[in-house]
């Protein structure tokens, strides 16, 4: 699956409770404490007060003083080229750890700050994070993505919610009429954000337990064919004036159907009301099941820093101890899970409707791309799909010269392992 971001769609205010909870000061992030000064960084959000929030956890805190960076721009690559240097952050935000930075030393295992807790943190986000049984990041809160469809739209047409691929090709062909289109996957077509999610919908895996190719299956195949069918049949929304991240194509009724994020809810309540429901990415095939792709930035430590145990002491105060604070970032300027299960039970915008489904959906269904997968595996998987559903390349022979390359990055990531154990 395509690494998910928090969107920057939606500003929710934030309940008094949740904020003086996490501390009221509202310094420029710099921590109350009189301990070692440590650098916090993390991307740059687009939801309203969410900058503010994390300057006020740091605050809040009294062991250090704590300077929080907000940084836009490449995050990703910002952090990777920093983790190099003795100049970057101490504790950061990553959409990983990759497992490149794992194996090179360049961030500090975690694993004793979840001892008692780890099995309260949401396994399909904790796993990722998890090399070789020790965890090294700490996730922050789950995003996941799912197909929202307009009920009166469907209705209308005598078309019933899709649960099979089957079904969502046929639904999307006889939503689509003169003004409106079945479905919107992106502006691609579905290549960019939909990932593995077709394959995990076959009954597939990107990369099997054991570490090998998780799709060299015909099954594979049948099931990217029918993401061009939606491609041919013209069923698709492309060039819409936003991409798949945001919800105004649906809410607008250029596309009976969506795919998009939990973070788009609010929104799309806030417009149609209760004229929409959500689903997963519909099973394929006799071994499928329905798939959700789910992610989640993580809490790290740089093992360059100059504070590394005051760092993950900073981390395990925020990050696993104060539950308030991490329920105010989940759930008060956008709209995402909490990463520790209890949280997500008990919190209550989480509770009814289509947002107690989205979180039933991420249990049942859960997927996240396996520290495995690197990015090369994922250019050269992505190219393929992008060929396949928008140029009609013959899904089989695109995707033997994919897992050949797959197969390839598996083998140099087991090398090395062996390398670096010998070494």
């Amino acid at each position: 699956m395509t690494r998910i971001s928090r969107r920057t769609l939606l500003a929710a205010g934030a309940g008094a409770g949740l904020l003086t909870a996490c501390g009221s000061n509202t310094g420029r992030g710099d921590g109350g404490g009189a301990g070692p000064q440590l650098s916090q960084w993390y991307h740059q959000y687009g939801e309203a007060g969410t900058e503010q929030a994390v300057e006020r956890y740091a605050a809040a805190y009294k062991k250090a003083r704590v300077k929080v960076q907000w940084r836009p721009g490449n995050y990703d690559q910002q952090t990777a080229a920093a983790l190099l240097t003795d100049s970057g952050p101490d504790v950061f935000e990553v959409n990983g750890p990759t497992l490149d930075q794992i194996q090179g030393g360049q961030v500090v295992d975690l694993t004793d700050l979840l001892k008692g807790v780890e099995n309260d943190f949401n396994p399909a986000v904790l796993t990722p994070k998890t090399y070789e049984g020790r965890i090294w990041g700490i996730p922050q809160v789950v995003d996941m993505q799912m197909l929202y469809y307009r009920k009166s739209l469907l209705k209308d047409a005598g078309v019933e919610p899709p649960a099979t691929l089957d079904a969502l090709v046929d639904a999307a062909k006889k939503l689509t009429g003169s003004k409106t289109k079945g479905l919107f996957l992106g502006n691609d077509g579905g290549a960019g954000v939909l990932g593995g999610t077709p394959l995990y919908a076959a009954g597939l895996r990107l990369v099997t337990e054991d570490g090998k190719v998780g799709f060299d299956d015909p099954a594979a195949a049948r099931t990217l064919g029918k993401l061009h069918q939606l491609y041919a049949d013209n069923s698709l929304l492309l060039g819409a004036p936003t991409d798949w991240s945001d919800p105004s194509a649906f809410v607008q009724g250029l596309t009976a159907m969506q795919w998009s994020g939990l973070w788009a809810l609010p929104q799309v309540h806030k417009e149609l009301g209760d004229d929409f429901g959500v689903l997963p990415f519909p099973k394929d095939g006799g071994q499928g099941k329905p798939s959700v792709p789910v992610g989640a930035y993580g809490a790290a430590v740089s093992a360059r820093g100059r504070h590394t145990e005051a760092a993950k002491e900073f981390v395990k105060w925020l990050w696993v101890e104060r539950a308030d604070c991490q329920e105010d970032f989940a759930l008060s300027y956008g709209f995402h899970i909490p990463a520790r299960i209890s949280l997500a039970r008990k919190a209550a915008k989480l509770r009814s409707g289509a947002a107690a489904d989205a979180v039933r959906f991420t249990t049942d269904h859960g997927y996240a791309q396996p520290l495995l997968w690197t990015p090369a595996s994922q250019t050269a998987y992505q190219d393929a799909l992008s060929r396949i559903i928008r140029g009609g390349a013959d899904p089989e022979g695109e995707l033997r010269a994919v897992v050949r390359k797959v197969a390839g990055e598996l083998d140099r990531v087991k090398n090395a392992k062996k390398a670096k154990k010998t070494s």
